[in-house]
């Protein structure tokens, strides 16, 4: 006998790549046969403004890059009930991409699947960064989707 697995909560993260924008898609699909909520995460990875210092004209970079996220979450979640998913929460968080969508995130939004983009990066990125994919995959509490890009994006 053959279970079939149904998802209530599915995370997906957002950085703008069409990797990700993929992914996306395919989780409203996802979501519609499973009649589940999608909750859509972008991270801004904070230690990149930590690193420039404190001086205001950084601060005003975060808070121009917050709003701005706030405005492609606010387009996502519209996108999403176009599509007829109107179960969608939106999440601007900020911190390690990898350690949020691994095991922050999907366990304080009871996730039971994670869906992400395949990594756009070259080896030697993959080297010296590592692909939050890659971190996903090894340490997600539960089932992962990677999304492939199609013959046209590769």
């Amino acid at each position: 006998m053959v279970e079939t697995q149904e998802y209530q909560t599915i995370l997906v993260g957002i950085d703008g790549s069409e990797q990700a924008r993929n992914a996306f898609d395919k989780a409203l699909f996802v979501a519609q046969r499973n009649k589940a909520k999608v909750v859509v995460v972008h991270i801004i990875e904070n230690r990149l403004y930590g690193n420039m210092g404190y001086s205001l004209t950084n601060a005003d970079l975060l808070q121009q890059e917050t709003d701005r996220s706030k405005e492609v979450l606010e387009e996502y979640k519209q996108h999403a009930i176009k599509k007829g998913c109107p179960q969608v929460e939106t999440v601007l968080a900020f911190g390690s991409p990898k350690v949020l969508m691994a095991e922050e995130l999907p366990q304080k939004y009871q996730a039971d699947l994670i869906m992400v983009g395949q990594s756009g990066l070259s080896a030697v990125e993959k080297l010296m960064m590592g692909s939050v994919s890659d971190y996903v995959i090894r340490n997600a509490p539960c089932d992962v989707l990677v999304v492939r890009p199609t013959l046209d994006e590769k």
